[in-house]
């Protein structure tokens, strides 16, 4: 009894192309995580994330970035932008701990 060979049906055909890699919806997933944070704890997380992004957003600028891939494009616009959201998150924090002080009680 003889063993038919197959090895030569399992080869790469060079004429065609590799498959595109399937969208991978990674940013859909950290997004949803971020807002998820956000709606547990508030505008403390906006603070936070304000602020980080406002150390970054300095620290480029004063290295030469001019223009941001952000929409709002012009990094001065960038910075304003994440100063409100700052104070509005710093405003709002003693008003968001008092509701939940009220909640648990």
């Amino acid at each position: 009894m003889s063993t038919a060979d197959f090895g030569h049906l399992n080869q790469r055909d060079p004429s065609v192309a590799d498959p595109a890699a399937p969208f991978d919806p990674l940013r859909l997933c950290v997004f949803t995580t971020v807002a998820a944070i956000a709606a547990l704890l508030g505008p403390i997380v906006v603070a936070v994330f304000a602020g980080v992004a406002i150390a970054g957003y300095t620290r480029a600028r004063r290295a030469g970035l001019l223009r941001s891939r952000c929409r709002l494009g012009d990094t001065r616009l960038v910075l304003v932008y994440l100063w409100v959201l700052e104070v509005l998150a710093l405003v709002a924090t003693p008003l968001w701990v008092m509701m939940w002080v009220r909640l648990l009680s």
